[in-house]
C-alpha cells in the first residue's frame, strides 16, 4: 500500500487534479490519498496547518502551490523537510533556487506553463477565474503536463508500494519537455500542442504586471485581459490538436489497472494492454 499525503496552498491549474491522476476511476488497489488543501489563501498561517496531515503519516507527499518561493510554501517546507516530499509549483524556475530545494531534500516538478491568473479585483470575478482555469486544464491535460505528473508520481508511488528507498522527481517542466508526454502521433497536432504550451508560458509574463505592477485600471484592465485572451486561443489550439488526434483514431490513452500498473491503447476500441 502507497499511502500519498497531498497539500494543496493556494490555487494553480495543476491544483485542480493533481490528487485524482493516479486512481482517475477511483479503482486502483494499493494505494491511499490524503488531501489537505487551504481554499485561495497560502500564507504562514496556513501554511501551519498543514501539519495536520503530516500525522497520517504518507509514505511521500506531495506540495502544490504557486511559487514555491512565498513564505507560505516556504513555511510550510520546514514543516515537512524530514519526509520525501515533492513540491510542484509554477517557480521556482532559477537554477540556483531549484539546487537549494534539492539539497534540502526535495523532489519537485516546476511548471512553467502553469499560468498566472490576472487577480485583480478590477478585473476578475468568480465567474472570469473559473473559465481561466478551464482554459489553463485543457492546455495542461491535452499537451502532456497531467500525463508526466501522472508518471512521475506513478514511479514513486510504486517504489513506495515495493519498499524501496524513494527516488524523487526534480524536473523543470517547460513546453519543450512536456510536448514529449503527450503521446501526439500526428505531427500537426504535436505543433499545435507546443504552441499551446508556449501560449500558457508566455501568459505569466502578460499577467505579472498586471497583478504586481500597473496602477491604472485601464492598463490593468487591458493587461490582464489580454493574457486571459492569449489562455482562451492556447485552449482553443489544445482542442484543435486533440481533435487531429481523433479524426485519426491515434488518441493516446494511458489508464491505471486495477492493480496499478500502466496499460496503453490508441484506437478508440482497442482493449487497454500492459
Amino acid at each position: 500500500m502507497a499511502k500519498i499525503g497531498f497539500i494543496k496552498l493556494g490555487n494553480l491549474g495543476m491544483s485542480q487534479v493533481i490528487d485524482l491522476v493516479q486512481d482517475e476511476i477511483a479503482a486502483r488497489e494499493g494505494i491511499s490519498v490524503r488531501v489537505f488543501g487551504t481554499g485561495p489563501k497560502m500564507g504562514k498561517d496556513e501554511a501551519a496547518a498543514t501539519a495536520e496531515l503530516k500525522a497520517w503519516g504518507a509514505d511521500f507527499y506531495v506540495m502544490i502551490s504557486p511559487n514555491a518561493s512565498a513564505p507560505g510554501p516556504t513555511a510550510a517546507r520546514e514543516i515537512y523537510k524530514d519526509v520525501p516530499c515533492i513540491v510542484i509549483s509554477d517557480g521556482p524556475t532559477k537554477k540556483e533556487d531549484r539546487a537549494a530545494l534539492e539539497e534540502a531534500g526535495f523532489g519537485y516538478i516546476i511548471m512553467t506553463v502553469d499560468p498566472l491568473i490576472g487577480a485583480k479585483t478590477e478585473f476578475l470575478d468568480p465567474v472570469e477565474m473559473a473559465s481561466f482555469n478551464s482554459d489553463a486544464m485543457k492546455v495542461l491535460s491535452t499537451c502532456g503536463v497531467v500525463r508526466l505528473i501522472q508518471e512521475e508520481l506513478d514511479k514513486v508511488a510504486a517504489m513506495a508500494d515495493e519498499g524501496k528507498e524513494l527516488e524523487l522527481p526534480h524536473i523543470v517542466a517547460k513546453p519543450e519537455k512536456c510536448i514529449e508526454r503527450a503521446g501526439f502521433s500526428n505531427p500537426y497536432a504535436k505543433a499545435k500542442g507546443l504552441a499551446a504550451l508556449h501560449m500558457a508560458d508566455m501568459v505569466a509574463k502578460i499577467n505579472f504586471p498586471a497583478c504586481f505592477m500597473m496602477k491604472e485600471i485601464e492598463q490593468v484592465t487591458l493587461t490582464a485581459a489580454a493574457g486571459h485572451e492569449m489562455m482562451r486561443a492556447a485552449a482553443q489550439l489544445a482542442i484543435e490538436a486533440r481533435e487531429i488526434e481523433k479524426a485519426n483514431d491515434s488518441v493516446f490513452r494511458q489508464p491505471h489497472s486495477k492493480k496499478g500498473y500502466l496499460m496503453t491503447k490508441t484506437s478508440l476500441y482497442e482493449k487497454p494492454k500492459q
